[in-house]
């Protein structure tokens, strides 16, 4: 019956193909002319997306016989949020194309934020044949299992297979990121004992640092104390950071001697300071959320040879002209020249191929160059070039730098940084993608609600930014990932909250 009905839904996504493929080019590709070398189709799509609604243009490019364009407007359907995009994402599901069936897994996904979503579909995608489709599937049933519906499949079981046995290591370690949506199950005891067996089988490092990830933050004190001696003696830097932290979740004073071992002997900056607070934490004192001063034990990286391209010329308004408030980007501002055919879990994970924007960061303790993924957020990436070309960031202090998680900086979202430059009074939309917050990506900030049940607010960025010192994995589902760290990462282990940036400034594409 699966595959009949597979074949159904095949037919019907064809048939709407055939009607609609005339109305695409009316609804979608004729009201903003693509410039030249750009995704036709793609500004009419981050403009329909970013307006949060549903529209007949978004169904129309869907249906494109274009399977790039298609899988664009999958993404778009699903950063709508809106529960009348459910339909023809659930159908497009089933399409013969790799890139546009796993864009729609990942856009039906999204709209569980608002919407129940059938869980089923969710299950059918990860038995699917394609590891892409699989892998948007991970992040789906991540998103799903907390609105599930009473007597709903259970996904934990598929995650936890594919976390054991996928051929492709990418599905593996997403498969147990998104297990950490299971940490107050009631069989949580049964999956911290599968994940523990997982790591000890896998030998893949990014596999086994994501799930030491999700030991860390949702079974801590499930995890047995043989995967904890495991963990510390690991030679991923990354996995002994995150069973540096477990233990301290444990609250179990008696890991404090190898704790202060590691604090002393290990190779990696980043695993020192996560001992170091562990050692706070089962001492009796708080975590630090604010790096005013380095602790003794902890040895900053030395500093990497400065970056010294020659920066692209800002741009200058006519001497007649004063420069244009700064405003909320548009669709027109954005950059749209990389396909987005997300064929392979590796093309899900990072950049399309081809040439990228790159910002220098200049700081009081070195230099950071970032390369921005416009293709996954164009309005983002739009802005902080905005943002760049205007000194908006020279001279600001990176005011939030916390051990083991992110040094963040642009303005407190008040939309004035503290160089007193310019207010800006405008937010952005969110715009969710499937790249994982790993070290040294760098990402928008958001508003938080306030009361006991506080979160990220939706589409609250404008000017704070931060870059992540390792891997946040648990903010993978509300914050827009722009780009990544491409040289200048010990710079991030030398800042302190005192330090600034002092010149940010394009550079040329690479």
């Amino acid at each position: 019956m699966e595959v009949v009905g597979r074949s159904l839904v095949r037919k019907r996504v064809r048939a709407l193909v055939a009607v609609a493929g005339v109305v695409v080019a009316a609804a979608v590709l004729t009201p903003v002319a693509a410039a030249p070398g750009e995704q036709p189709g793609y500004r009419r799509l981050v403009e329909l997306e970013s307006a949060r609604t549903f529209s007949d243009g978004l169904t129309a490019a869907l249906a494109s016989r274009d399977a790039g364009l298609a899988g664009r407007a999958a993404l778009a359907l699903g950063r709508t949020e809106d529960a009348r995009a459910a339909g023809p994402l659930k159908n497009a599901t089933a399409a013969r194309d790799v890139s546009l069936r796993a864009l729609a897994v990942y856009g039906y996904g999204l709209l569980a934020a608002k919407n129940h979503i059938d869980v089923r579909t969710v299950a059918l995608a990860l038995r699917d044949r394609a590891a892409p489709v699989r892998l948007t599937a991970v992040d789906a049933a991540w998103r799903a299992q907390a609105g599930a519906s009473p007597g709903a499949p259970a996904l934990d079981r598929p995650l936890l297979v594919l976390t054991a046995g996928d051929r492709d290591p990418i599905v593996r370690a997403r498969a147990a990121t998104a297990l950490v949506g299971w940490d107050k199950a009631a069989d949580r005891e049964m999956v911290a004992e599968r994940l523990a067996a997982a790591f000890a089988r896998e030998r893949a490092a990014t596999v086994r640092w994501h799930i030491a990830w999700t030991l860390r933050r949702g079974f801590a004190t499930e995890t047995p104390a043989t995967t904890v001696r495991a963990g510390f003696a690991d030679r991923n830097e990354l996995v002994r950071i995150q069973f540096a932290d477990l233990v301290s979740r444990r609250k179990d004073p008696s890991v404090l001697t190898p704790l202060r071992v590691m604090l002393l002997r290990d190779p990696s900056w980043r695993v020192r300071e996560q001992a170091s607070e562990s050692v706070r934490v089962l001492t009796g004192r708080k975590r630090t959320d604010q790096l005013i001063a380095v602790p003794i034990a902890v040895i900053t990286p030395l500093p990497a040879a400065p970056n010294t391209e020659s920066p692209l010329p800002r741009p200058t308004a006519p001497s007649s002209e004063s420069p244009a408030p700064l405003a909320r980007p548009l669709a027109r501002d954005a950059r749209l020249d990389r396909a987005l055919r997300a064929s392979t879990t590796a093309l899900l994970d990072g950049p399309m191929p081809g040439r990228h924007p790159r910002v220098r960061i200049g700081t009081t303790q070195g230099t950071i160059v970032v390369r921005l993924y416009p293709e996954w957020a164009p309005l983002t990436v739009a802005n902080f070039l905005q943002l760049v070309d205007r000194g908006y960031f020279d001279g600001v202090r990176w005011y939030r730098v916390v051990p083991d998680f992110v040094v963040q900086t642009g303005g407190h979202l008040t939309g004035k940084p503290d160089n007193d430059v310019e207010t800006v009074n405008y937010t952005l939309p969110s715009e969710e993608n499937p790249l994982e917050q790993r070290s040294g990506v760098i990402s928008m900030g958001l508003d938080y609600t306030t009361g006991k049940n506080a979160h990220a607010k939706r589409d609250s960025a404008n000017v704070e930014f931060y870059v992540t010192i390792s891997p946040q994995l648990h903010l993978d589902r509300d914050f827009t990932v722009f780009g990544e760290v491409e040289s200048g990462f010990s710079t991030l282990g030398r800042l302190l909250e005192r330090d600034r940036m002092t010149q940010v400034v394009r550079l040329p594409d690479d």
